[in-house]
């Protein structure tokens, strides 16, 4: 009999312990690529608001931990504006609104001037013609006007206050088709942040190159002692909010690959114990203390591998379940590609390899004699 084959049939004679094996792993696995996958996805959603608007630099206020809290003076969008090498500028200001009477809150609310370029970016599916002077008004998402059944010309509440649906939009970034936009003057006042903004978006001149980059965002700070420029990469990385979802969701893959390894040691340990006889005939025939470890190596690591199928398989169906709900349609967006399957295979492998080391070698080190001892 073969090697390979030797190991495949020690695991299918036993089915059920290997199908609970096999479970553990699968869970941690799918743990694992899923919420990576949803946390690569949630900061791939983010970055694409400023891509999808070929955003170079984004300019917010220095020292504040959570930039997305930032505070910036409005004046300063024309100052940065003035910039050699600048080729344009947006301030937006964001904060969170809700619909009370549509019973869906925490919606992302962005305050763009009416004559923006960043308006320019947007697909309009819906417009109103002409919205009286004196209305306040509001612009949706796609996702938003389906999950709030709101179209263009409607009118919705905010603060107890009429708003205007005067247009739906559908935008590059998931994130953005999940949110709404609102005159920046009408949101300030909303707010009580009378000439302020958030951040400020920076396109650069499409000839510079990276060293001219670095010198104008250094000119950018030059201006205000406050202003705090970073590449749109650099600025989305560092967002306390990626990070706190990155730092999450390794530490939840953390309990579940323990779990993980705690079964696999169980059911490894159990099937060592339920073979001392038939180990005890393998060193007898001649097999080395070397070939007796590889054997439950084996075990182990062809259940990590299938392990890895079956997780990213349920990982992929998971996310695409919770990107479908209501609740997460236009926010979520998992990210399941290569790289995050192949951090599933290697800590399942290495969990796999972990949880049989010890009964490999406590197989190995048991004498022939002792061990059809044992068993008889």
């Amino acid at each position: 009999m073969r090697f390979h084959t030797l190991v495949l049939r020690n695991l299918s004679r036993r089915i059920s312990r290997t199908a609970l094996t096999l479970i553990a792993l699968s869970v941690a696995v799918a743990s694992v690529v899923a919420l990576r996958g949803i946390a690569k996805g949630f900061t791939h959603s983010f970055a694409d608001i400023y891509r999808s608007h070929a955003v170079d630099v984004v300019v917010s206020r220095q020292g504040t931990a959570d930039r997305l809290s930032s505070s910036v003076g409005e004046e300063s969008v024309q100052a940065i504006a003035s910039v050699g090498g600048v080729s344009r500028t947006a301030g937006v200001l964001l904060e969170t609104m809700s619909l009370e009477e549509r019973q869906v809150f925490g919606i992302p609310t962005m305050g763009i001037a009416r004559e923006s370029w960043l308006r320019d970016d947007y697909q309009w599916i819906e417009t109103v013609e002409e919205v009286p002077a004196n209305a306040k008004q509001l612009s949706l998402g796609s996702n938003l006007a389906q999950r709030v059944g709101l179209r263009a010309g409607d009118e919705t509440l905010i603060f107890e206050e009429p708003f205007v649906v005067a247009g739906v939009f559908e935008s590059r970034s998931v994130w953005e088709n999940g949110s709404m936009i609102m005159p920046l003057d009408q949101l300030q006042q909303l707010t009580d942040r009378a000439g302020q903004v958030t951040y400020i978006n920076v396109v650069l001149e499409a000839s510079l190159d990276s060293d001219q980059a670095d010198e104008i965002v250094a000119s950018i700070e030059s201006i205000d002692g406050r202003l705090h420029a970073l590449p749109t990469e650099e600025f989305v990385g560092s967002d306390t909010r990626m990070k706190l979802a990155s730092a999450m969701a390794w530490m939840t893959s953390v309990i579940a690959l323990v779990i993980g390894a705690i079964g696999t040691l169980n059911t490894m340990m159990t099937s060592v114990l339920e073979r001392t006889r038939e180990i005890g005939v393998l060193r007898a025939v001649g097999w080395p203390k070397r070939r007796v470890v590889r054997m439950i190596l084996a075990e182990s690591l062809c259940l990590s591998l299938l392990a890895t199928v079956i997780g990213s398989l349920l990982a992929y169906l998971t996310c695409v379940g919770l990107s479908r709900h209501p609740a997460a349609s236009g926010v979520l967006v998992p990210s399941i590609d290569t790289s995050t399957v192949i951090e599933g295979a290697l800590l399942a492998i290495l969990i796999g390899l972990a949880g049989a080391i010890f009964p490999a070698l406590r197989a190995a080190s048991v004498p022939p004699t002792r061990a059809l001892g044992a068993a008889d």
